[in-house]
């Protein structure tokens, strides 16, 4: 492989662990850069696969400390027993309808059309909720109602179209169901562990005839940078929301969604 090549992948790995867990979606920034820059990677999708492997693998890392003690928990704890249920609770729906709808999603929405309208409208809806009046009842994971965590899940529905943004529609739909800020935040987190594992073993199940190693370099050069920059991003937004909304990132969406739609309606 070129220096180019590896230049790119690093680029993409910055890409995929800025954005995976911010609310301004990955996939659609994903879609965006590769179409912008002409880059195809490695045959297959397993690039793709890998560098969101990455950015999975710095959430464990991350909450390994409160993961393992729930792991240990289980058999005996509540609160480690209620945050599992509710984990699961809110990953059955998006599993659900994302395995009814795999080829239809990929093959259709995977545009930058989609990703820049969807980017606008998300934006759109996170300037509204965050100027709906609200109070938070939830302030810790291991507390959250089952109720709660299952509507949460519902939300991350949404996210199933490309551009909406998994993190967005977790922590938004979230803070509507009376969750304070860093609380949502981490739920979505930790529901990104299992919803993340499951696509990432998905994909490379429905790709698996077309996987290979080849530009193996590439693959790991995106991969450890996707896991670092990740790791980077979820500590710095836990610090930025202790004092900030979300308002700065809608309104990232709706310009990046604009400039886009200008760029694709020019060179349509």
């Amino acid at each position: 492989m070129d220096l180019q090549s590896l230049l790119l992948a690093a680029l993409l790995g910055v890409v995929e662990g800025i954005t995976e867990f911010l609310p301004i979606s990955s996939t659609g920034h994903l879609i965006l850069v590769e179409d912008l820059l002409g880059f195809e990677g490695p045959p297959g999708k397993l690039f793709e696969i890998v560098i969101q492997f990455g950015a999975i693998l710095s959430v464990v890392w991350v909450y390994r400390d409160l993961l393992w003690r729930t792991l240990l928990g289980l058999g005996r704890e509540k609160p480690a027993q209620r945050l599992t249920l509710n984990v699961a609770l809110a990953f059955i729906p998006a599993a659900l309808v994302g395995l009814a709808f795999h080829d239809f999603i990929k093959e259709v929405l995977f545009s930058p059309w989609v990703v820049s309208v969807s980017l606008i409208v998300g934006g759109i809806a996170i300037l509204i909720i965050e100027r709906m009046p609200r109070t938070s009842v939830v302030r810790s994971v291991d507390t959250m109602p089952a109720s709660r965590a299952l509507a949460i899940g519902l939300f991350q529905c949404l996210a199933l179209v490309p551009g909406v943004s998994r993190s967005g529609a977790t922590i938004m739909g979230a803070l509507l169901m009376g969750v304070d800020r860093r609380t949502a935040a981490e739920f979505s987190f930790f529901l990104a562990i299992p919803t993340m594992f499951a696509a990432t073993f998905y994909d490379i199940y429905k790709n698996r005839d077309t996987l290979s190693l080849d530009g193996a370099a590439v693959i790991a050069v995106g991969f450890v940078v996707s896991f670092i920059v990740a790791l980077a991003a979820v500590r710095w937004l836990l610090r930025y929301i202790s004092g900030h909304d979300f308002s700065a990132f809608a309104i990232y969406r709706i310009i990046v969604g604009v400039v886009m739609l200008g760029i694709l309606f020019s060179v349509s």
